[in-house]
């Protein structure tokens, strides 16, 4: 499907680089998130339960 010729071509390498970069800032994303202070209330009402909080935005 792709060969060598592809990947060393502008295209090829642009691909690269672009999948890169989702990766990227998929792997930032989730760390943000993790890092991000949950509201008082919603934290003791699911970790009285000992269930995961979820937030919607």
């Amino acid at each position: 499907m792709f060969d060598r010729n592809f990947f060393t071509s502008k295209l090829g390498i642009a691909a690269l680089v672009s999948a890169a970069m989702m990766v990227i800032f998929n792997v930032y994303a989730l760390n943000i998130q993790h890092v991000a202070a949950a509201p008082a209330a919603a934290t003791a009402a699911g970790s009285a339960l000992g269930l995961p909080l979820v937030v919607l935005a």
